[in-house]
Order: C-alpha cells, then sequence, then structure tokens
C-alpha cells in the first residue's frame, strides 16, 4: 500500500500542525471552550484564509476537491489539539450532504458560505428513541403546496446551537422504522416554530436538541423519500474522520504519558524505569498503532471506492473504541491522582475519547453492524455457489 503524502498533502499537514501548536496550549484550549457556542470565531476564520473549510468541496465552488486522505490529515492534527472548532458538524456533515445532495442552485449559494467562514451548520437526524439508529425517525414533514412543514424532535445535534442553517432527517412516508420514505430538509435556525435547547457536552464541545412546531423547510435535500441513501455514505464518511480525530488524541496522550514517565521519580528514579510500568505504555502504543494501521486500511479503501470500505470502517469504529478505552484508562492511571483533575490535559483527551467511541454508534453497535455484514456477505456467497452448482 503506497501512503505518500503530496506536496499538498504534507503542506496542509504541516500548516495544521503548526497552528495547533501556537493555539491549542493546554490553557488556550480551555479559554476557546469557555466561549460562546464553545468555539472562537476568530479561529474559524483563520481556517477559511488558511483553506482548510475548502478541502472536502469541489473546485467548481472554490473548493481543494479533497479526498478521504486530506480529511484523515486535517481531523488527526486537529485530534492532538483537541481542536473545538466544528469542523465536522459544519464541514464534513452538513457540507458534505450539501454537496452530494442539493441542487445546483442551492451548492453556489451555501457552499462557498462555509467555505469563506460566514454560515455554520449542522445535521439533526437523532431523536430520543433513536439511539443509534439513523432510519428510526419519528419527526414528521407534510407537503402544502408547494412547501414542506415539519413537526418533531431531534436530540445531540452537534453545533446546533450555532448553526445558521440545519438539514433535518425527516419522515415523509413509511413507518418509523423504514429505510424508505425518510427525507432530508433544508432548514433555517431562525424559522418560527424552531426552538433549540443547547447543553455542553462530556468533553465541553457544544450540542443542542430541537424542537420543530409546524417548522416550513426551505428546500428539500437531495430526492424525497430516499434520505437514507444519501445521509448513509456521508455518517460513515464522518465515522472514519472521528476516528482519524481519535488517533491524534491517543498518539498526543501516549507522548503525555511518555514524558511523564520518564520525569516522575519514585524511590529515586523514574516511573518509566519500573519493567511492568514500561509493558502497560507498550500496550498502549501497539493500541494505537493498531488503529492508525486500519485507519490507513478504511482511508484507502474510501478513496479508491474498494467493496470492502463499509466493512474496513466499521471495523476501525469498533478498534478505535477499544483502543481509547484502554489508552485513556492506563494514561490516568499512570499519571496517578492528577491524572483526574482539570489540572492536566489528560482528563480531556479521555473525555473527548469516549464522545468520539458514541458518535454515531458505539464500538459494540458497530461491532453488531460488522458481524451483520459479513454473515450477509457469506449467506450470499453461499447462495452464488449453491446456484452455480
Amino acid at each position: 500500500m503506497n501512503f505518500n503524502l503530496s506536496e499538498e498533502q504534507s503542506l496542509i499537514r504541516d500548516s495544521i500542525t503548526r497552528f495547533v501548536s501556537e493555539n491549542y496550549g493546554f490553557d488556550q484550549r480551555n479559554t476557546v471552550v469557555a466561549m460562546d457556542h464553545g468555539f472562537s470565531t476568530e479561529h474559524w476564520q483563520q481556517f477559511a484564509e488558511l483553506g482548510w473549510l475548502s478541502i472536502p468541496f469541489a473546485e467548481a465552488h472554490g473548493g481543494f476537491g479533497g479526498g478521504p486522505v486530506d480529511t484523515m490529515l486535517i481531523m488527526q492534527e486537529f485530534g492532538r489539539g483537541l481542536v473545538a472548532e466544528p469542523y465536522l458538524p459544519t464541514v464534513l456533515l452538513f457540507g458534505g450532504l450539501l454537496q452530494s445532495g442539493a441542487d445546483a442552485a442551492l451548492q453556489d449559494e451555501y457552499i462557498p458560505k462555509i467555505i469563506s467562514g460566514e454560515l455554520q451548520g449542522a445535521f439533526a437526524y437523532l431523536e430520543r428513541q433513536s439511539r443509534y439508529e439513523m432510519t428510526d425517525i419519528a419527526t414528521t414533514a407534510r407537503q402544502e403546496g408547494s412547501t414542506w412543514i415539519l413537526n418533531g424532535e431531534k436530540t445531540v445535534v452537534l453545533n446546533g446551537g450555532a448553526a445558521q442553517k440545519l438539514i433535518v432527517a425527516a419522515r415523509t412516508s413509511g413507518k418509523q422504522f423504514d429505510r424508505a420514505g425518510i427525507t432530508l430538509f433544508l432548514v433555517d435556525a431562525g424559522s418560527n416554530g424552531f426552538k433549540s435547547t443547547v447543553y455542553r457536552m462530556t468533553d465541553g464541545q457544544e450540542a443542542a436538541n430541537l424542537t420543530l412546531s409546524n417548522v416550513t423547510a426551505e428546500a428539500v435535500i437531495g430526492t424525497t423519500g430516499d434520505g437514507h441513501a444519501l445521509m448513509g455514505p456521508i455518517i460513515d464518511s464522518a465515522c472514519t474522520a472521528v476516528c482519524a480525530n481519535a488517533l491524534g488524541a491517543m498518539e498526543a496522550l501516549n507522548a503525555l504519558t511518555l514524558e511523564y514517565c520518564k520525569t516522575r521519580e519514585q524511590f529515586g528514579v523514574a516511573i518509566g524505569s519500573f519493567q511492568a510500568l514500561q509493558h502497560r505504555m507498550v500496550d498502549m502504543f501497539g493500541a494505537c498503532e493498531n488503529v492508525k494501521s486500519l485507519l490507513y486500511r478504511a482511508v484507502c479503501a474510501a478513496q479508491e471506492g474498494d467493496d470492502d470500505a463499509r466493512r474496513s470502517m466499521l471495523a476501525l469504529k469498533v478498534m478505535t473504541g477499544g483502543a481509547g478505552r484502554l489508552i485513556g484508562g492506563e494514561a490516568i492511571q499512570l499519571h496517578g491522582g492528577m491524572g483526574m483533575t482539570d489540572e492536566l490535559s489528560v482528563g480531556f483527551f479521555v473525555k473527548r475519547l469516549m464522545i468520539i467511541n458514541t458518535l454515531f454508534g458505539d464500538a459494540d453497535y458497530h461491532q453488531q453492524l460488522f458481524a451483520k455484514l459479513v454473515n450477509d456477505s457469506v449467506s450470499d456467497q453461499s447462495t452464488q455457489n449453491s446456484q452455480a452448482a
């Protein structure tokens, strides 16, 4: 597998690394997260000026035309510094859905605004009863003339408080759990009947619960009733992106823990000289490297459109959840009591890994999806063999 970065990709990675080192020290990040909506609008404009917001978008809209590898590099470097700006919800989810399903007029209107940093967006699809199942949608949309009216509730909407525009999944036909009959709608956050309840998640980033009472949608994104086919690939891509973000956080945790074990002394020697602790640090390093290898596999499969791309993504999400628990737990234990406090960045990295595990489905959920995918593949192959015989 050739995974050499292009000159442009190396420049992107290096520029983000410099930004994180200069602007995301421990105290600096705490200041940023305490701001309105949990991020810095000044940083967001810097992202726009540096071209990072343009990377996933097509050149026709002023974008860079980047792919999964470019997204991985961005999210991994953001993970090292626990960057709080809403790149995932605005650029990858909201922007990704616009680019995949919106008509040319909507793309021409909104994608350049995302790239310039003018527009914040969000994707609202989860509901209280749905847990991780994106087909479990009770929010309804009814058509009155040429307009669509939405009623229902959405939960854990990333960047839901700051978003000016949202894409909302609602049911236009079928039963609550059906894949068919889901439609995506563009909604303005200032619409009559739109209400958001904003809160902070465990890692300090902001999310919102939404209530829609006879809210008029601005437009349909994609085809009416076929929203699941549109949002499925975007969620899969987002899963790979958050795993890259988790890898960056794991690498930072490993570096912090190793440095602490080299300098913290007990019985007159550095605790890193104790063989039992060395074994634990090796386990942390090995878990991190396993995630990195599978991330590269998943990204390359997505880039090349391989048939096993989804299977690699599911396996990656499972491994990332397990590695995050192992590395986070060991980092706290090896730092001792201080690892539990807000005086060190260790706990903040662990909280971020906890949230990443739950985004779009935790490790257990994705393990079930992986098992079903493999079993269905084996069953299909057996059927084909029987028919051939």
